[in-house]
């Protein structure tokens, strides 16, 4: 039987998941990845199931742009009860009930701005075949790049200073001003992203925010930890101020922070440009995911 997920399944819930999702990345940071998925943004439309017995959850939500669009934000069951038709129950409650708030198609692809994964990490063979048996096609391809945070060195700020440009963190009196630079230059939700990073980083948690300013004016803009402590991004700079090394220091500064708080790798999620953080931060290509779709 099929159940509204509720407060108290959460201990069962993350012990299922944690069991599920087995790669180091995840098993890990469960705790953050359960506890992102369920404070999205606001007004988002969500759908939060389990199975009676707790063991299997879907989490499902309508993309905040396009309200004909759903998301398969995180499917799960325990390893020990597979092949029982669990998935293939919650997945198709999720769908019927998107279906009932007028989505037309449902993805297997993060839901932006507040999302686990780009798609399903290609490590997790059962949740592919499980797609493919679903009825899903695969369309797209994302990956994550990863840091080893104690090769990092100190940023070179000289550049910046002699063009007059200042680098600092962002408080939480910046919260707004970033988020409307971000929305102005950028498209997607990192305004959204942008203020939890700055946010969560004043209450203590592994996450923050620095700037680059000239004259006041914000110039670009580096976060992490938004969506969980080991993640990197967004990044942007203004075009106008784009060759300037801005992106190369704020870079190198929220990942010092990072292996600060004591981690020992970042993860740049759903990283581009690939050769900028290659060759900047040595970064690598090292989880790889699947896109699905499925058109009603």
């Amino acid at each position: 039987m099929i159940v509204p997920y509720a407060d108290s399944h959460l201990p069962a819930v993350t012990d299922l998941s944690r069991a599920a999702l087995d790669l180091p990345e995840d098993a890990g940071e469960i705790e953050a990845i359960l506890g992102r998925l369920l404070s999205p943004p606001p007004g988002r439309r969500t759908v939060r199931l389990v199975d009676a017995e707790a063991r299997g959850v879907v989490f499902a939500s309508v993309r905040d742009d396009d309200p004909t669009i759903g998301h398969l934000d995180l499917v799960a069951v325990h390893p020990g009860t597979r092949r029982q038709g669990i998935a293939r129950d919650l997945v198709t409650a999720a769908e019927e009930t998107l279906h009932g708030y007028g989505v037309r198609e449902v993805r297997i692809a993060g839901n932006d701005p507040s999302y686990a994964w780009p798609g399903i990490d290609v490590r997790y063979t059962p949740a592919v075949c499980a797609a493919l048996a679903l009825g899903y096609r695969q369309d797209r391809t994302g990956w994550n790049m990863t840091v080893d945070l104690a090769s990092v060195a100190a940023p070179d700020e000289a550049g910046l200073e002699a063009a007059g440009i200042t680098v600092r963190r962002a408080g939480p009196e910046d919260t707004d001003r970033v988020a409307a630079f971000a929305r102005e230059h950028f498209t997607g939700g990192w305004p959204w992203e942008l203020q939890q990073s700055i946010l969560r980083g004043a209450a203590g948690a592994v996450a923050g925010c620095h700037l680059a300013e000239r004259g006041g004016a914000i110039l670009g803009f580096a976060g992490y930890g938004a969506l969980r402590p080991t993640l990197f991004g967004p990044m942007g700079t203004m075009p106008a101020a784009r060759g300037t090394g801005i992106g190369e220091v704020l870079l190198r500064r929220c990942l010092r922070d990072q292996h600060a708080a004591g981690l020992l790798t970042a993860q740049i999620g759903w990283a581009g440009p690939i050769a900028f953080y290659a060759r900047t931060v040595g970064a690598r290509i090292e989880r790889v995911f699947l896109m699905y779709r499925k058109a009603r």
